[in-house]
């Protein structure tokens, strides 16, 4: 042990010695939207594109998940931490914000803004896919650049008062040491297939929902129409009989051509099958019901309440407790032992159950009244009983 560290294993009560995560050679070139090295072919940019913007199951699903985060009622037990978390920043909600960046990208990265001082003043959502992690030589990470256009910012983790710089939050990712594994991805297969049968679907209306029929030329000597011919033909199909606005319009044949209707058989159809299979494929991958989507043939749950109150014990809850555990660790130092999280009594979706709670233990006679304020969440009452 060198004599460095032989001194500041006395001032720190003991050697810490952290195991590299990363080889050194990747130090400054690994984005966070290359989550492992098994991508499938996924890209963020794609992914938002066709994923979010393109398709209404994935949108509504990151849109219920990340507003009802956001939008549910805090318990804080600092003002001015509150006032942080609540604010917005850059007309963005905080906690929506990074919701909707766990969802689709799978890592959330937060800027905290010091005044002179060195107190907080803003917590900023920076988007992840400006974000780089930069490594030291162990691969631990020691700083995130943030690229706009052509300009780049370096963000320490720590800055040179050992104050917190940047929050990082990232979902599970079993392969990968720093960048987090987004739902999208997961449910991409699913986004593709649900957009193709939208896409075959939409072509099937352009044509009557279904192939009208085919022209037979038919002759007793067995000849074909010649190219021209039936480039002419081809042509006025096209214009004349194709299309919605042609639909039902009479057909005027020449010589020799007959009309045989056509129609697609049950296996053809199936389009609108995997279409469904594929939007459900989608919810699951972000943690919702389909009853909730609107999805038909679901159920699973008895109604829709319950369905709800699935949503937020199964999957509101855990993500938001994901992003308000990375906050207070994050702004410890300026908040110490600060409570922060979701008030379960004002969520409405819970309110059977903290009833059904409150009644269970209102009817507990063995627990004494300090064990039954300790057990619903209440803080102990400030007057003590006197023996008398």
């Amino acid at each position: 042990m060198a004599l460095l560290d032989i001194f500041r294993s006395a001032f720190k009560g003991g050697e810490r010695t952290r195991v590299p995560l990363a080889p050194g050679m990747m130090q400054g070139w690994l984005p966070t939207f290359e989550c492992g090295p098994a991508s499938h072919g996924y890209d963020y940019t794609r992914g938002i594109a066709e994923g979010f913007l393109a398709n209404p199951i994935a949108q509504r699903s990151v849109r219920l998940l990340a507003e009802g985060v956001g939008q549910a009622p805090l318990t804080c037990s600092d003002p001015r931490l509150a006032a942080l978390v609540n604010a917005t920043s850059a007309g963005q909600s905080l906690v929506e914000t990074l919701a909707a960046h766990l969802l689709l990208h799978g890592n959330g990265y937060v800027q905290i803004l010091k005044d002179a001082a060195g107190v907080p003043v803003e917590l900023f959502a920076l988007r992840p896919d400006r974000v780089r992690v930069v490594l030291d030589d162990n691969g631990w990470p020691c700083a995130y650049d943030y690229s706009v256009g052509g300009d780049t910012t370096r963000l320490p983790v720590e800055d040179e008062n050992g104050w917190p710089g940047v929050i990082a939050i990232r979902a599970m990712h079993p392969l990968d040491d720093h960048c987090g594994a987004s739902a999208l991805q997961a449910a991409w297969q699913a986004v593709l297939i649900h957009n193709a049968a939208t896409n075959w679907n939409r072509a099937l209306l352009e044509n009557a929902a279904r192939p009208s029929g085919a022209l037979v030329y038919q002759t007793d000597d067995g000849a074909t129409l010649a190219h021209e011919q039936f480039e002419r033909l081809k042509h006025e199909l096209d214009i004349a009989f194709s299309g919605a606005a042609n639909a039902g319009r009479p057909m005027l044949l020449d010589g020799g051509l007959k009309w045989q209707s056509m129609a697609l058989t049950p296996a053809d159809m199936d389009f609108a099958t995997l279409k469904s299979a594929a939007a459900r494929d989608i919810a699951l991958a972000f943690g919702v019901p389909p009853m909730l989507l609107g999805l038909p043939g679901d159920s699973t749950y008895a109604n829709y309440r319950e369905a709800n109150r699935a949503l937020w014990r199964l999957t509101l809850l855990p993500h938001a407790e994901k992003i308000f555990a990375a906050l207070r660790e994050g702004l410890a130092p300026w908040f110490p032992d600060c409570l922060l999280g979701i008030d379960l009594d004002r969520v409405t979706a819970l309110s059977e159950d903290r009833e059904r709670l409150w009644s269970q233990v209102s009817d507990a006679e063995f627990l004494s009244r300090a064990e039954k304020r300790q057990m619903l969440g209440l803080p102990p009452e400030e007057h003590k009983e006197t023996a008398e």
